[in-house]
């Protein structure tokens, strides 16, 4: 049966299992818009592509299936090239559908053409470094080809954005429905088996350490059984557990053997178990990146031995040098050990006691003035309390903030914490938040500065468009707060472009139609969770935060 590929796309990315695409229609993209009306996806019209994209990476960070949206060419597709890069960064499996100029004008000046020809705009090259796989199908004789390499990449054990550029009159053509049938199953490929030996290898090492400690990255958050395992594996031997930012809730926080987070932005309880008491590190699913490793600050992992696993082959031994280093899902490798804990005799060791080690660190800190946050913060700390205290079921943070929930927010064993790790773009937390509450039923939270805030709040008029609950906690000091704090701490405080004025918070969630809180005092906080509908309502909690009250920690730039 001969279908346009504008249909044939759309059935493409039902064979993928996309649900819901977020975008912005355009001329050059309406023959597949056309075709999404009778499709069963969910279409999602955002206020600005790079939104969309946003959204799109929200969706696949918290549910783990592909995440999609469609824009049209030129500007369309170029908005999106900050949160495509974001999906790279993180990993996550992106698929894009933008439009293109007719073929029959390349080169010729046609409107919003990108095809390169001409002195035109070269699309392939702007996506060129933020996608694992980018195609200009400019006619339909190897589309087998190109959708069999686009899913490939999606479903592959490293995913990545894949952008699908098609011109307008290629998405009119007809082709045979039967490409479909050719492409194959979409399943990821085969596991790669853990060799015995280094199992054995791998107790052995732990079977011969005093004090052994893991550290826990994303790689377990990204593994679906990988939780439950590192808890059983962690329990079974009274091995204590820090993660990493990306990796924060891959053990429950409230855990006796949780380190908290590793990374220039924490307590610092980490990072002295590390380097004063453990003498085996094992590295499971982390990379050793700036922020967990203090700015590669020597002596964090030295003297002790390092195991190190992860499923990413190109992450072994990348920044330094492992005793043993295997490449597996991180699921199956904790099951397997697991599995083999009784067999290799590997008996439990002495419990240590973290919580007294964490108290005598927070005093060593007061003594040497390195505690944190200061008393200005207070409001901050009482927010985060209340918010552990509040749910008993899990919750969502998207947090672009990331220094207060890292350090206060104990993340639970229902909830998921997603950093704004990837590029660190200002303007992520709320259309991410809006994409990650499509996937999942749970009550979600947008962190952000008021700086950030800026650049995405119109997307809150999306949420309130798909009657999507979202609740934003937003930090108002009326300054970008990492730039004024280097410019305090480095720069003689010679502040420069940091500072600004905010507009009426109250008056702005009125004209969106969404429920305001402002936090000055103890009594507005308990407000708040008196009040406020965190499963069902749109919410704008305004915190506010001295100017001049700056985190103690530096991030050495």
């Amino acid at each position: 049966m001969q279908i346009q590929v504008s249909q044939l796309i759309v059935k493409f990315l039902q064979q993928l299992g996309v649900d819901t695409i977020f975008g912005m229609p355009g001329a050059h993209i309406l023959p597949v818009y056309d075709d999404l009306y009778d499709s069963s996806i969910q279409t999602v019209l955002v206020k600005h592509e790079q939104g969309a994209a946003f959204m799109a990476g929200g969706y696949a960070r918290v549910s783990g299936r592909i995440g999609a949206c469609i824009t049209t060419a030129g500007p369309g597709a170029s908005n999106l090239i900050t949160g495509i890069a974001n999906a790279y960064a993180d990993k996550l499996p992106m698929i894009v559908i933008t439009g293109e100029a007719p073929t029959h004008i390349f080169g010729r000046g046609g409107l919003q053409e990108s095809s390169g020809e001409g002195g035109s705009i070269d699309q392939t090259a702007l996506f060129s470094g933020v996608t694992r796989y980018h195609k200009l199908i400019e006619r339909t004789d190897y589309l087998t080809n190109v959708l069999n390499q686009a899913a490939r990449q999606l479903v592959s054990d490293v995913p990545g954005p894949v952008v699908l550029s098609i011109p307008v009159n290629v998405q009119k053509e007809l082709v045979d429905v039967a490409i479909l049938d050719k492409l194959p199953t979409l399943k990821p490929l085969p596991k790669l088996q853990i060799a015995p030996q280094l199992l054995e290898q791998c107790a052995e090492m732990i079977r011969q350490a005093q004090r052994p400690v893991i550290l826990a990255g994303y790689g377990c958050l990204q593994s679906a059984q990988a939780r439950a395992e590192l808890r059983r594996f962690s329990d079974h031997l009274n091995i204590p557990v820090a993660t990493s930012l990306k990796g924060k809730g891959a053990i429950d926080e409230r855990s006796e053997l949780s380190l908290g987070s590793l990374g220039v932005t924490s307590s610092g309880h980490a990072m002295h178990y590390f380097m004063e008491e453990a003498d085996l590190i094992i590295l499971l699913g982390a990379g050793f990146n700036e922020r967990t490793s203090y700015v590669w600050k020597q002596g964090v992992l030295n003297p002790s031995k390092i195991i190190q696993v992860d499923r990413n082959v190109a992450q072994l031994e990348k920044v330094f040098k492992a005793d043993l280093a295997i490449q597996s899902d991180l699921g199956d490798f904790l099951k397997s050990m697991n599995a083999c804990c009784v067999p290799q005799g590997l008996e439990p060791k002495p419990r240590p006691d973290i919580a007294a080690f964490k108290r005598h660190i927070d005093q060593q800190n007061i003594v040497h003035d390195m505690v944190i946050f200061g008393d200005k913060f207070a409001l901050v700390k009482t927010l985060f309390a209340r918010l552990e205290q509040h749910f008993d079921e899990g919750i969502v943070l998207v947090d672009d903030n990331i220094i207060f929930a890292q350090n206060l927010y104990r993340v639970k064993a229902d909830d998921l914490f997603v950093p704004n790790t990837g590029v660190s773009s200002l303007g992520h937390a709320i259309p991410a938040a809006i994409g990650a509450r499509f996937a999942l039923k749970k009550p979600m939270f947008a962190i952000l500065g008021d700086g950030g805030f800026q650049m995405c709040c119109m997307e809150i008029m999306t949420a309130v468009n798909y009657q999507i609950p979202l609740t934003i906690i937003m930090f108002n000091n009326q300054t970008l707060g990492l730039i004024r704090k280097n410019q305090h701490q480095q720069y003689e405080q010679r502040f420069l472009d940091c500072d600004f004025q905010n507009p009426d918070y109250a008056l702005l969630a009125k004209s969106f139609g969404i429920n305001h809180f402002k936090i000055a005092s103890d009594a507005d906080c308990q407000r708040v969770f008196e009040l406020a509908d965190f499963h069902q309502g749109i919410n704008l909690i305004e915190l506010m935060v001295d100017q001049d009250a700056y985190p103690n920690y530096s991030s050495r730039r």
